[in-house]
């Protein structure tokens, strides 16, 4: 049995989290890194056999297990170490390496947080390796424990595309939800959300599709020029979970298109209340210029100010202040009208 427990995310000495054997059994075996190293070590005795080994990068031993044991291509080791994180399935001396972006096993919209997966797929074994729990090979993990069959190494890879496109509709549906809740509070009136918020939700939705969306070149590559030993039934499928991919990664665009006209929307219902709001000011301070001038010139400490020494005075310069009030407001309502 294998040293790393169901649901443990940390790692044996080796830094293997978890190993499953298929083929021998109608579900998968779990084992350890020993039992795998001297598996590996043995020449194949049946060709449905086949082991998934995944590894943890944060342990420093994981590295040269792989290495040693788990005969992974070149071309793998490069990308562990490469600084390119774009989702890509390359053929290497008849091996799949596969760079696939994940999110994190606590993904929310607010935090988006992503992170990459390795893969190194040949007939025998698939070895994945990762530096923080993801979320697509855990269910993948789960679906295995619980006694899915997987009948080739390259069906556990589309197996895995799977459960990436699943996750990722369930994210397009949260952030769907959220948008039709700004929508519904925009139609009835409620301007509850700023748009610092959508654009924030807009940002995360873009980083998703530009880090998820594989390379269409390298694909197109390996659908061309398959290696040999994989079957065309697996060839067929991993051609169905590409489009599926492609067909989430085209409803996310038209969600980033319907937050952009939200957006746009929201802005405009601004800047109409700023410029009512602006309307009104400017219509009280044309109304209160004919009071703020008589009594700014009254007020001056000179002499000679009028209707100062007169018993009517006040109610006299109370009239002219109101005329010149009403006389305002008229021509503000005639300016109003044209």
């Amino acid at each position: 049995m294998s040293t790393a427990a169901f649901g443990n995310y940390g790692s044996d000495p080796s830094g293997l989290i978890w190993g499953f054997l298929f083929g021998r059994d109608t579900s998968a075996i779990q084992i350890g890194s020993q039992e795998a190293a001297e598996w590996l070590a043995q020449p194949s005795s049946s060709d449905n056999e086949f082991l998934w080994l995944h590894f943890n990068l944060s342990n420093t031993a994981s590295e040269k297990w792989m290495i040693e044991h788990g005969g992974v291509a070149d071309e793998f080791v490069e990308a562990l170490h490469d600084g390119s994180r774009s989702t890509r399935i390359e053929l290497a001396n008849d091996t799949l390496v596969a760079v696939v972006n994940d999110v994190l096993h606590n993904f929310s919209l607010d935090s988006a947080d992503i992170a990459t997966l390795w893969l190194n797929v040949s007939r025998r074994v698939v070895v994945s390796a990762r530096r923080t729990p993801l979320k697509s090979i855990d269910r993948l993990r789960h679906a295995v424990a619980t006694g899915d069959a997987v009948r080739s190494s390259v069906e556990l890879l589309i197996h895995l595309f799977h459960d990436q496109a699943d996750v990722l509709v369930n994210i397009v549906r949260d952030a769907v939800a959220r948008v039709d809740r700004v929508e519904d509070n925009l139609l009835a009136g409620r301007l509850t959300e700023r748009r610092a918020d959508l654009g924030a939700l807009r940002r995360v939705l873009v980083r998703l599709q530009r880090l998820l969306a594989p390379e269409p070149a390298a694909l197109f590559r390996l659908l061309q020029r398959p290696p040999a030993w994989m079957a065309e039934e697996d060839l067929q499928e991993l051609r169905q979970s590409t489009e599926e991919f492609s067909v989430v990664l085209n409803d996310m665009s038209s969600l980033q298109e319907r937050i952009k006209l939200l957006q746009e929307e929201i802005a405009a219902q601004v800047n109409e209340e700023n410029n009512r709001s602006l309307y009104v000011l400017t219509i009280v301070t044309v109304l209160a210029l004919p009071i703020n001038i008589i009594a700014g010139l009254l007020g001056m400490n000179v002499g000679g100010v009028p209707l100062a020494e007169h018993a009517h005075g006040f109610w006299i310069v109370v009239g002219i202040v109101a005329a010149f009030t009403v006389i305002a407001f008229w021509v503000v309502l005639r300016k109003q009208k044209d």
